[in-house]
C-alpha cells in the first residue's frame, strides 16, 4: 500500500484551524495541512521552496490548483477484517504505521474510484469472500487499485488477492459491472508474499483490455496495472508544459528523458519540436508500455530502453555519447551522486530536473552548481493540494 508519510517539515505552528472537511484527516496522516486554506497551503510550500531553493536564484510563485479536491486518478486501498467491531474494512494505512483507517470518500481521491471501493467491499460479504490477514497468511483480498483517466474515462480496476483461487469470479465480476458499468477492465493480482508492497508478479485480465488509456498535453498514454502514471492529471499538465517552455526545443535537439516511465514527457517532448527522443526507465513493464504508446501517437522520433538511468548515463559518458537537453525525474530520493556525475561528463547544453522534493532537489542543484550548470529558472507546482509534497521544475544551463 502506498504509505502517506508525514514529514519532519511539518509547520512548527499550523496556528488555529481554517478549514479541515475531512473527518479522519488527523487519523490517516494523509493531508498534513488540511487544517489550512488553500491560499496559506500554497504560501506555506511557496515559503518552503523559498528556504531551500532561493539560494540557486528567484522562485518563482507556485502554481496551484482551480479546484483542489479530488484529483487523484489512482486510488488503493487495503482491506481487512476488523476484530473489535466484527467486521470488514477498507482505507488507507495511517501514517507511519501498519493500521488500517476506514474510509469510504476522500477529499483528494477520484469519487468514481472511491464508490467502487465500497462496492467491492459490499460484494465480498455478498459472495462470502474474506479479507487477508498478513499474520496467518490467510483469506482472500488484500487490495484494490483502481486507475482512472480523467480524459478518457475509462477504469481499471485491480483486485489483489492473497490466492489465485477466486470462487465465483465470473458472477462477482458481473455483479461488480451491473453496479459500475463505467468500468472497463478488471484484474486480478496475485500477491501471497509478506511484504509492504501492493502488486505482485502474477496478473489476470478478468475483463476488458487489461490496460486504459488517458490524453496528457495532447498525446494518448495507454496505463498498466503496474506502470507509473502521473497521479494529478490537472497539474501534471501545468508541470508538463512549464517543462517544454524551459527545454526550449526548437526542432534539432538530441533529448534524453531519464527515468521516463511510460514516456509521458519523452513523448510529449517529441511532439513539442524535439529532434530525437531516447527514454531510459528502469521498469520493463513501464518501457513496454512506452513502446506501445509511441506508435499509438505515431511519434517516429522517440526510443526507449530499459535499464537504470544511473548506469545507462555512466556507459554514455565513457562512450562520448552527448545530449542537447536531458530530462530527468527521479524519485523522491532525488538523482545519485552516480548518475549527476554521468550526467556532467556527459555535459548536455541544458537539463530540465522535475522533482518531487525540494530538499533533495536543493543537494542535486548544488552538485550541478559545483560543475558548471547554472541555474537559470525554479517553478514550483502544487501537484498535491492539502499534503506537504511539492513538485519543482527547474531549468539549468552548461556553462561554456
Amino acid at each position: 500500500m502506498e504509505k502517506r508519510h508525514t514529514s519532519r517539515s511539518m509547520p512548527a505552528n499550523p496556528q488555529k484551524k481554517e478549514n479541515a472537511p475531512c473527518p479522519v484527516y488527523r487519523k490517516c496522516g494523509g493531508c498534513q495541512l488540511q487544517n489550512l486554506s488553500y491560499s496559506r497551503q500554497l504560501a506555506w510550500k511557496q515559503d518552503r521552496c523559498q528556504k531551500l531553493l532561493g539560494k540557486f536564484g528567484k522562485v518563482s510563485p507556485i502554481l496551484g490548483m482551480e479546484r483542489p479536491y479530488h484529483y487523484r486518478n489512482k486510488v488503493q486501498a487495503a482491506f481487512a477484517w476488523d476484530k473489535r467491531h466484527g467486521k470488514l474494512i477498507s482505507g488507507v494505512y495511517q501514517s507511519s504505521t501498519h493500521r488500517i483507517v476506514p474510509i469510504d470518500s476522500c477529499q483528494t481521491e477520484d469519487e468514481t474510484a472511491d464508490r467502487i471501493i465500497v462496492s467491492v467491499r459490499k460484494l465480498l460479504k455478498d459472495f462470502k469472500l474474506t479479507a487477508y490477514d498478513e499474520t496467518t497468511g490467510r483469506g482472500f483480498l488484500r487490495h484494490v487499485l483502481v486507475k482512472r483517466g480523467f480524459h478518457t474515462g475509462e477504469v481499471m480496476v485491480v483486485l489483489v488477492t492473497g490466492t489465485p483461487v477466486f470462487t465465483a469470479k465470473k458472477h462477482f465480476v458481473k455483479a461488480l459491472l451491473d453496479l459500475h458499468p463505467e468500468i472497463t477492465t478488471i484484474l486480478q493480482n496475485v500477491n501471497n508474499r509478506y511484504t509492504s508492497m501492493v502488486l505482485g508478479e502474477r496478473e489476470k485480465v478478468l475483463y476488458g483490455p487489461g490496460t486504459i488509456t488517458d490524453v496528457l498535453c495532447g498525446c494518448k498514454f495507454r496505463i498498466s496495472a503496474k506502470s507509473f502514471y502521473q497521479i494529478n492529471p490537472t497539474q501534471t499538465e501545468v508541470l508538463y508544459n512549464k517543462a517544454m517552455e524551459f527545454a526550449g526545443l526548437t526542432g534539432k535537439e538530441k533529448v534524453l528523458d531519464a527515468y521516463c516511465g511510460i514516456g509521458t514527457i519523452g513523448l510529449v517532448a517529441a511532439k513539442r519540436g524535439a529532434g530525437q527522443v531516447l527514454g531510459v526507465e528502469v521498469n520493463p513493464d513501464a518501457v513496454k508500455d512506452a513502446i506501445q504508446n509511441a506508435k499509438e501517437n505515431e511519434v517516429k522520433n522517440a526510443y526507449f530502453t530499459c535499464g537504470d538511468a544511473g548506469d545507462f548515463l555512466e556507459e554514455a559518458a565513457l562512450a562520448g555519447e552527448n545530449w542537447d537537453v536531458v530530462f530527468m525525474d527521479p524519485p523522491r530520493a532525488g538523482a545519485s551522486r552516480e548518475f549527476l556525475t554521468a550526467l556532467c561528463a556527459c555535459g548536455p547544453k541544458r537539463v530540465v530536473y522535475i522533482s518531487c522534493d525540494p530538499e533533495t532537489l536543493s543537494r542535486d542543484l548544488g552538485i550541478l552548481k559545483a560543475n558548471k550548470y547554472q541555474i537559470e529558472a525554479i517553478q514550483p507546482v502544487d501537484m498535491f493540494p492539502h499534503t506537504q509534497h511539492i513538485e519543482c521544475v527547474v531549468r539549468l544551463n552548461k556553462i561554456l
